[in-house]
């Protein structure tokens, strides 16, 4: 694959990533707590497997473009797609390791304490994917030099 070409996807689903997780983080975690404890595990269930169709191929896309961009970095970027990779992969440990746990006891029963620390450990995720935006759009400037 073209290495624009491979820049250009990675770009689209790395944006894509930033702005979910904003959205995410402000907007759709905080309106968890509103939905009551009875009925919050339906939600819960659902909210997994809906979110999943959305947020997988994403985030599948940008760690197998994020592997051949470091292969071939563009406008001789090495350093930076080294560390692009890198907060990929914490990204991925951080949502193996907190997120999904945290999502799923909650899918068995709401608690404060699940709640809060699903929202506290998402700011891992979203600074993350923060700073993989301003990366991805310093490759894009690179590459237009």
């Amino acid at each position: 694959m073209p290495e624009k070409l491979t820049l250009l996807i990675h770009v689209f689903a790395t944006v894509f990533m930033v702005g979910l997780i904003w959205f995410v983080q402000i907007v759709h975690y905080p309106l968890f707590s509103k939905i009551g404890a009875d009925q919050f595990t339906a939600y819960e269930k659902l909210h997994q497997q809906m979110t999943t169709w959305v947020v997988g191929p994403a985030m599948l896309i940008e760690l197998v473009t994020g592997v051949i961009l470091v292969k071939y970095p563009p406008a001789e970027s090495t350093t930076l797609t080294w560390i692009g990779l890198g907060l990929i992969v914490l990204i991925w440990i951080s949502t193996a390791a907190l997120s999904v746990p945290a999502h799923n006891l909650l899918a068995i029963e709401y608690t404060d304490t699940a709640y809060h620390k699903l929202v506290a450990t998402n700011w891992i995720r979203t600074i993350a994917w923060s700073g993989r935006g301003i990366l991805v759009l310093t490759l894009v400037c690179r590459t237009m030099e």
